[in-house]
């Protein structure tokens, strides 16, 4: 996992250097910066060694192309066998993508199985490109009559841009033949087919999240797995203490005698990992908010919420482990959000909405996991987000996702279950009671919103806790104290806002 900038038709080793410095924090272990020969392009890289730790290094310079990259190409190896093992000179999964664009296959970049970002540079073009999801970040500005990239936003605080966008998940830009989009999320299932077999969709469903997690352990350090007590990350953690029997070990935050701190010991103690948690207080939570908001590059209340206790996980297994697996994109596959329930007699309309916030899931969530964890410099991935189990998701039917269950099965509550297809696909990974529990978001199951309200009091000197609005504009104005330009940043931010989206905090 790293970071890195890219300069097109520019030429400023200076500016480079001084960009890739503010995102430094993405990748500890080395920093970078190539000029291009014969071609008008400085590169600068930082980067935090995850697989091929020895010979890894980038940017990679080979015959006049060069190349930098973020995030984790999971078939590397398959690629290498198909191109030839002759024609690689790192044991970097990043290589991969250098000579799959050699190749001269026209769909070269959907052959990239993973979570990346990356630009290519050869003579004549450069060519930068982006995940099916937006797991991994990447930006675009001009800067004159020239290009500038890079993985945060932070990099381009206090230049004189103009036009800075993100490079769409699933998207690739050309400077040779424009933009085009290489991915498209398939569209979800609503009712299922007349001869459905449930018990062999679960079955199925299973083998491809196995599947899925051991793909996603892939790596040359030890990977942990961050341990709320709810159901995704549990699932997850379970998947992977089986994969690594005796070696996984799990991450849990919340404040002190919160219900994921107490989820999350029995899940541990269940799956046998080396459990590690940290409890904090509305000292700490005050203490890193200027730092949170700086990292995450975002002020919506949401977010901010969602990544107090991210920071705290992050910060914990960073103590012990380079990378982490995560649930982030169970919700978004499988129905899991309260405001989900309103549509439990409209599976189209259910189909439809999961589709659209699997599709948002790079401004919001993937934005907060991607920012927070890399700014302690920790590697996280989701496996949920692997490209063949949302194939997958996409054709189960809603109404296997959110379904009314039948009082008196085991399962049930009489009540709309969320993720019933998925509960019941990894129904003997846990204890019972946690698979069918209620969902909580990670904010409120860890205590957060409480310890939050007593932190924001403090810091604004209020005798009564803040209303929404006060709390969002405290956040807006922290993040406006830690930039020059903070205006760009507000105008890109993510943000849970959206025309057809319920809010959560009121489903």
């Amino acid at each position: 996992m790293c970071g890195f900038v890219c300069l097109w038709n520019v030429g400023d080793e200076t500016l480079a250097t001084r960009m890739i410095t503010k995102i430094a924090h993405r990748g500890p272990d080395a920093v970078e910066v190539i000029e291009g020969r014969g071609k008008p392009v400085v590169m600068a890289h930082c980067r935090l060694s995850i697989i091929g730790p020895e010979d890894g290094s980038q940017p990679i310079y080979q015959d006049d192309d060069l190349l930098v990259a973020n995030g984790e190409i999971y078939n590397h190896a398959d690629l290498r066998a198909i191109l030839g093992e002759s024609a690689f000179e790192t044991e970097s999964d990043s290589e991969a993508i250098l000579h799959m664009f050699r190749s001269g296959e026209l769909r070269w970049v959907s052959r990239l199985d993973g979570m990346f970002a990356f630009v290519l540079a050869t003579r004549e073009r450069i060519i930068a490109a982006r995940d099916p999801l937006g797991i991994k970040p990447l930006y675009m500005a001009r800067i004159g009559d020239g290009l500038a990239f890079a993985s945060e936003l932070k990099a381009f605080d206090g230049l004189h841009l103009t036009g800075i966008e993100a490079i769409p998940p699933g998207s690739l830009f050309d400077s040779k033949d424009g933009p085009r989009r290489w991915y498209r999320t398939p569209h979800g299932a609503a009712e299922p087919e007349e001869d459905l077999d449930v018990e062999a969709t679960a079955r199925e469903l299973r083998l491809v999240l196995e599947e899925a997690v051991t793909k996603w352990m892939v790596a040359d350090v030890e990977v942990g797995a961050f341990l709320s007590g709810g159901l995704d990350s549990s699932i997850i953690a379970a998947l992977a203490a089986r994969a690594a029997p005796g070696q996984l070990k799990t991450f849990s935050v919340g404040a002190e005698g919160s219900p994921d701190l107490r989820a999350a010991r029995r899940v541990a103690a269940h799956i046998g990992s080396d459990h590690h948690e940290y409890a904090f207080t509305a000292e700490d939570v005050a203490a890193v908010l200027p730092h949170v908001i700086y990292h995450l590059e975002s002020a919506d209340v949401d977010l901010v919420r969602s990544a107090v206790p991210t920071h705290f996980a992050a910060r914990l297994a960073r103590e012990h482990v380079k990378a982490v697996l995560t649930g982030e994109g169970a919700d978004e596959l499988f129905a899991g959000y309260g405001y989900h329930h309103a549509y439990v007699d409209t599976p189209r309309e259910l189909a439809d909405e999961l589709t659209r916030s699997l599709n948002a899931m790079h401004n919001i969530n993937l934005q907060r996991v991607d920012r927070i964890t890399m700014a302690e410099s920790l590697e996280a991935r989701t496996p949920f987000l692997d490209r063949d189990l949302i194939d997958f998701a996409q054709s189960i039917p809603a109404t296997l996702k959110l379904r009314h269950t039948d009082p008196g099965a085991l399962e049930s509550t009489g009540e709309t279950t969320e993720k019933w297809i998925l509960r019941k696909a990894c129904a003997d990974l846990l204890p019972t009671d946690l698979v069918w529990r209620k969902k909580a978001q990670f904010d409120e199951g860890s205590g957060t919103v409480e310890m939050l309200e007593a932190a924001l009091m403090k810091r604004a000197g209020a005798d009564a806790p803040l209303d929404r609005a006060a709390e969002g504009a405290l956040y807006e104005g922290l993040l406006r104290a830690a930039y020059e330009d903070a205006d760009f940043i507000l105008e890109n931010a993510g943000t849970w806002d959206s025309p057809d989206r319920v809010d959560p905090d009121a489903a």
